[in-house]
């Protein structure tokens, strides 16, 4: 695989760092039959066919984030209670969800960034792994149980 312009590899045994211009991200593809070389702007992973398309499409996700970043966008649509939504440190604070009590909450992944506006929640990163963790998190902790799905459509919607 060739890498893109923009971003750079190194390898240390099976630690791969890929670095460019939003920053780099470090990770660990420890597996017994897959071997990770580096020459010139070209990865080269050998092993078993299925890991390595693996290991490879996971080194294309961490060159583009390094060099684009990675963005998702939620809306949050509610017909019952209208929902407020806080970022304290590492986790983000639903309130008013369902007209519940207590906020229900959800964990930021990695360094993901979440920025919440009105309506709009935004959440960005240059790990695309952590900002989908993050989106997945919210969509888990504002999942409805116990009540007509098709009346109860309340939360959070991706739009982009």
């Amino acid at each position: 695989m060739k890498m893109p312009k923009g971003s750079k590899i190194t390898v240390d045994g099976f630690k791969v760092t890929v670095s460019g211009a939003k920053g780099s991200i470090v990770r660990d593809f420890s597996h017994p039959e897959v071997k990770i070389s580096v020459k010139e702007d070209e990865v080269q992973v050998t092993g078993q066919k299925a890991m390595a398309n693996t290991v490879i499409s996971h080194i294309s996700n961490m060159a583009n984030g390094v060099i684009s970043g990675y963005e998702k966008k939620l809306k949050i649509i509610y017909s019952h209670f209208p929902i407020a939504v806080e970022v304290k440190g590492k986790q983000i604070l639903i309130k008013n969800f369902l007209g519940e009590k207590q906020p229900r909450k959800a964990k930021i992944a990695g360094q993901a960034k979440v920025e919440a506006k009105g309506q709009q929640v935004t959440i960005t990163g240059i790990s695309k792994e952590d900002v989908c963790q993050t989106v997945a998190n919210i969509k888990s902790a504002t999942k409805i149980r116990n009540r007509d799905s098709r009346v109860f459509q309340d939360g959070f919607y991706i739009v982009e």
